[in-house]
């Protein structure tokens, strides 16, 4: 009886033990739906968003100019490659991004034909906390190929930046963008000779639930 007793209290410690060495939030996945700590978004979910109500994206020549394309209408595709639990990073393949509805105040700019994305898909990585890069594949990187109409003419100005950095934030599913920095690659006097890029994007959904990040 005594021997059995003593294994009793054995088997409970170590199941106590083994209850403390696996945190409550172990199950928890990076991204969810629902609310923060919901149900996991799973592997291969396609994620999407429009710009925030209200809001337009910006490529501007600097950080502190007002001069450059704004445009109203925008979204994003991604689907989801990986979801670990919280505390690591989730990872999504950037598979589309639309740009609409643009004008330009820049001098002897008349009009926005197009803005395309270039290179797709991009890499970005979700930190557990709500930190986001978005990055090229190897030996790429981000491209985008703005089309205006001038004085002159038509003309197409490229900018490149080797990655974006952003935020999310669960008070309405966003993904923000502040003044990310592209170079001009390539193009004519008239094009800016810099762009900062400035979105926000929200809400994000799978297949019409808001997605948090843990």
């Amino acid at each position: 009886m005594r021997t059995r007793s003593i294994l009793t209290i054995a088997g409970t410690v170590a199941a106590l033990s083994l209850a403390v060495a696996v945190p409550a939030s172990a199950d928890g996945a990076v991204l969810t739906t629902g609310s923060a700590g919901g149900t996991a978004v799973a592997v291969g979910d396609t994620l999407t968003a429009s710009l925030a109500s209200g809001t337009t994206a910006t490529l501007y020549s600097s950080a502190t100019s007002t001069s450059g394309i704004s445009c109203s209408a925008s979204t994003f595709t991604a689907s989801v490659t990986d979801n670990p639990a919280a505390s690591g990073t989730a990872t999504e393949s950037v598979t589309g991004q639309t740009f609409g509805s643009c004008t330009s105040n820049v001098t002897g700019v008349t009009g926005v034909s197009s803005i395309t994305v270039n290179n797709l898909p991009y890499t970005n990585a979700v930190a557990s906390g709500g930190a986001l890069t978005v990055t090229p594949a190897s030996g790429s990187t981000i491209q985008t190929t703005v089309k205006l109409t001038t004085l002159l003419g038509s003309i197409t100005c490229v900018y490149q930046a080797p990655s974006l950095t952003g935020t999310t934030d669960n008070s309405d599913n966003s993904v923000n963008f502040s003044n990310q920095a592209f170079t001009k690659s390539s193009g004519s006097i008239l094009c800016p000779s810099a762009g900062y890029f400035t979105a926000k994007y929200a809400p994000v959904t799978d297949s019409g639930a808001s997605v948090f990040v843990n």
